[in-house]
């Protein structure tokens, strides 16, 4: 399922309330080499937005923050390539499955992992990722479930991400310091591309481990 993200290993974490800016900021994106993006269902407009940045051919998109089965489909509608929720709710899911849209549920417990697998899932947002004891519980929770590979979000950074990623277990790490709420409320696209880039550069395949990173 993880493969549903085309190889991107960052997934940045859109929360835009006015759709007429989404041109903009899926331009900024792919200027930066990081054409990816969730589009969180947390504004009014969200659905919008996602129809306007799923409508780019240079974008993949998909719906975050997705709490039900209506979401489900609202995103699904709006040309979603996948969806993310931060829990693990089992309608979501299934809502999911019918309509073949790979979806990542949110986790943070060994109890969760279980129900995912339960149905049949083995792709997970571990969330939220530093309050629930970042990498040292995700070292633990694949311990446990070597099949399992999480996409850590929640407070991660631009300085953290690299660890993250240096891990086995992570497929892909969400954030949103290169789509910061004030750069898309000014308009700052060059600072979102830039911000892209250099996510890009410092999470290169042949990046050295950070210090101490575990593997």
């Amino acid at each position: 399922m993880v493969g549903v993200l085309g190889g991107h290993r960052v997934v940045p974490v859109v929360v835009l309330d006015d759709p007429g800016r989404a041109d903009d900021l899926g331009a900024a994106l792919v200027a930066g080499g990081l054409p990816v993006a969730e589009a969180t269902f947390r504004t009014p407009e969200a659905a919008a937005v996602l129809r306007r940045l799923a409508g780019r051919s240079d974008l993949l998109v998909g719906a975050g923050t997705v709490i039900t089965a209506a979401q489900v489909d609202l995103a699904h509608d709006a040309g979603a390539r996948f969806v993310v929720s931060p829990g693990l709710s089992a309608a979501v899911v299934r809502r999911c499955q019918e309509l073949d849209l790979p979806v990542f549920p949110g986790v943070s417990t060994p109890t969760e992992v279980i129900a995912a697998l339960d149905l049949g899932l083995e792709a997970v947002k571990f969330f939220p990722a530093e309050a629930n004891g970042g990498l040292a519980t995700i070292k633990a929770l694949s311990a446990a479930f070597p099949q399992v590979r999480f996409v850590p979000t929640g407070g991660i950074t631009a300085d953290s991400a690299p660890a993250y990623l240096a891990h086995r277990a992570v497929a892909a790490v969400g954030g949103s310091w290169m789509v910061a709420p004030d750069l898309l409320a000014s308009g700052r696209w060059d600072e979102v591309t830039a911000r892209c880039a250099a996510t890009v550069a410092a999470c290169r395949p042949d990046t050295p481990i950070p210090q101490g990173a575990p593997t």
